[in-house]
C-alpha cells in the first residue's frame, strides 16, 4: 500500500556541498535518489525523479565542502501508480503542505581514500533534523560522483500517520541511496 517511498525523502537527506568557489553542476541524467522501505517484512524500492543539488567540493580541502539537496517530494516513484499517490497524502510525505525535503551539511569529514562523511541538517515534512551521511567521491567520464547509502527513521519526521505509525506493519528505517553526478 502505502509504499513508504515517503521515507525516501529523506534520501532527500544526502547532498554535499565542497570548497570550490563555483558549485559543480548536477548531471540530472547520471544522478538519482532511491530508497528501500519494508511493508510487512516485503522490500519496496522507489525513487525520487525531479531534485537540485548545489556541491562545492575539494578533495584537497574536504573540511571546507558545503552541500545541499533539494527533492521535490511530489515526484515520488513508489513504485505503481495507486501508491504514489497514497504517499504524497498527508499521512505521508503530505506534498500540498510540504513541497520538498531539503539536506544542508554544517561539515563533511574525511574518513580516509576516497571515503568521507556529511553532517548536516535534515528537512522532511516540517521537521528538521540532525543528519550524518558516509559517501564516497569518485572520478568518472569527466564528473566527480558521490555515492552513499544511509539510513533514515520515517516516524522521527511523521511520516506514516494514523494505521501506518507501527513499525510491524511498515518498518520504521528507510534506506536512502543517492548517487550525485557533478561537474
Amino acid at each position: 500500500m502505502t509504499r513508504l517511498c515517503l521515507m525516501l525523502a529523506a534520501a532527500l537527506s544526502v547532498g554535499f556541498t565542497a570548497a570550490n568557489a563555483n558549485p559543480l553542476t548536477l548531471d540530472p541524467a547520471r544522478s538519482q535518489v532511491t530508497f528501500v522501505s519494508r511493508q510487512m517484512n516485503v522490500p519496496v524500492e522507489g525513487r525520487f525523479q525531479r531534485f537540485s543539488a548545489q556541491i562545492h567540493f575539494d578533495a584537497k580541502k574536504p573540511e571546507a565542502a558545503r552541500a545541499s539537496l533539494d527533492i521535490d517530494t511530489a515526484s515520488i516513484d513508489a513504485g505503481s501508480p495507486e501508491a504514489s499517490a497514497e504517499v504524497i497524502r498527508k499521512p505521508w510525505l503530505h506534498t500540498a503542505q510540504f513541497p520538498k525535503a531539503s539536506f544542508v551539511s554544517s561539515a563533511v569529514r574525511p574518513l580516509g581514500g576516497d571515503r568521507y562523511e556529511v553532517i548536516g541538517q535534515m528537512n522532511i515534512k516540517g521537521k528538521t533534523l540532525p543528519l550524518t551521511a558516509p559517501f564516497t567521491v569518485k572520478s568518472q567520464g569527466g564528473a566527480l560522483v558521490f555515492e552513499g547509502v544511509l539510513v533514515l527513521k520515517r516516524l522521527d519526521f511523521g511520516i506514516g500517520d494514523g494505521p501506518w505509525n507501527d513499525p510491524d506493519t511498515v518498518a520504521n528505517e528507510v534506506q536512502i541511496r543517492f548517487r550525485l553526478a557533478a561537474k
